[in-house]
């Protein structure tokens, strides 16, 4: 299977906020957000005494493969031992990236151009969507907001925005 070439641009990821986290520390736990895609690693800012985390950060990642999914792992701080773990999640670019691919100009901003749903079960088992997620034309650009169900812990979604900026041609 030939996957289309990846359009030129970048992934702006913006990591708003994490909801019902699991709680860490007796005092409460210090989240942040590591996301990572082929060979890049890319972080947020610890929140400190929160299990419900706001980010509202801009991550930026160079897209080679539109096959590689996001991974994303959310950590608790801590500064005498190793940092926990506090679940992680995968997010699939294709849709998004199908969506940078068509020419979308003549589109009126703030339309949903396509909706992705969680897979339930089966094959899809490496899918993370809590709900369904909106890919809208924006301004000029493909923007998916997703909430991320986090694996292998009791609780916790993460919020993010995935924003394709396109780089023009020169």
């Amino acid at each position: 299977m030939t996957s289309e070439p990846v359009p030129p641009g970048m992934l702006s990821v913006r990591v708003l906020r994490g909801i019902n986290l699991v709680n860490c520390d007796a005092n409460g736990s210090d989240p942040y957000v590591v996301l990572e895609l082929d060979n890049q690693k890319v972080m947020t800012n610890v929140i400190k005494k929160t299990v419900n985390p706001v980010w509202n950060e801009d991550l930026t990642l160079a897209v080679t493969n539109p096959t590689t999914p996001i991974k994303i792992e959310v950590f608790d701080k801590d500064k005498f031992s190793k940092d926990d773990k506090m679940g992680d999640a995968e997010v699939d670019l294709e849709p998004l990236l199908q969506m940078a691919r068509m020419d979308l100009e003549d589109i009126r901003s703030g339309t949903v151009v396509r909706t992705v749903r969680p897979h339930r079960g089966g094959a899809g088992g490496s899918c993370c969507l809590a709900d369904e997620s909106s890919i809208v034309w924006e301004e000029g650009q493909v923007v998916q907001d997703a909430l991320l169900k986090l694996r292998n812990v009791a609780t916790g979604i993460i919020h993010l925005q995935l924003r394709w900026v396109k780089i023009p041609s020169l």
